[in-house]
């Protein structure tokens, strides 16, 4: 998730660059990001910018510089969410169901996009939290990419996960779209310089990454004392 929201900047990929994205495809840009989104939450692709494109939709449509839907700017924020909601439990659902389909053979083959240990760290954070693994997920680095797939292979109730993705799809989509919303009104020239915004986005998405390794680092402790 940090990787994914730094890329752009870091790492000078023009095209994971929502400002890039803007200036090139105009309105289509919205549309682009829901495919992104899908991308990310289902088909084992995580340094894709997700958090990057939420955050960078609700700041163009405060700062009036993205206009998908007719109805204003309450309307096109509002309808936004609900259709980034729907791409992210759309890309878990794919997930799921490639998880219960030929998920112990990609665990197999083994490759670049497809890493072992994403797998292995995965299963571990779905065994400790059960249903929250499909929230809290949302906001842990890989973890949102592989979990489905995770659950999948596991073989959870259909309904059970169902529910609890489109719970962890709608906080993921609200909080880090309002964030940039909000922040976008207060501060109508924010939107054009994207970049230190995202490092809100950053500090943001550290704040779980964090406390799962502190967390870590004292059962460590409590076990060598």
């Amino acid at each position: 998730m940090i990787a994914s929201a730094a890329a752009p900047q870091l790492l000078g990929v023009e095209w994971a660059d929502p400002s890039w994205m803007l200036d090139h495809f105009g309105g289509a840009f919205f549309w682009l990001s829901l495919v992104v989104i899908v991308i990310e939450c289902g088909l084992f692709f995580p340094f894709l910018p997700g958090d990057t494109l939420l955050f960078a939709v609700g700041l163009f449509i405060a700062g009036g510089r993205l206009d998908v839907f007719p109805g204003g700017e309450a309307v096109n924020i509002v309808l936004a969410m609900v259709a980034m909601g729907i791409a992210a439990w759309g890309g878990n659902v794919i997930g799921f169901e490639i998880g219960q389909r030929i998920g112990p053979r990609l665990y197999q083959r083994e490759g670049r996009i497809i890493r072992r240990e994403h797998f292995d760290s995965t299963e571990q954070f779905f065994d400790k939290h059960g249903n929250k693994a499909l929230v809290l997920g949302r906001f842990v680095p890989f973890v949102r990419t592989y979990v489905t797939v995770v659950a999948g292979v596991s073989r959870m109730d259909r309904r059970r996960f169902f529910l609890w993705s489109a719970v962890g799809a709608v906080l993921w989509v609200l909080s880090i779209t309002l964030i940039g919303f909000f922040l976008g009104a207060a501060f109508p020239s924010l939107g054009d310089n994207i970049d230190k915004a995202l490092y809100l986005i950053l500090a943001v998405t550290a704040i779980p990454v964090a406390f799962e390794w502190i967390k870590k680092r004292r059962a460590r402790a409590a076990e060598q004392a």
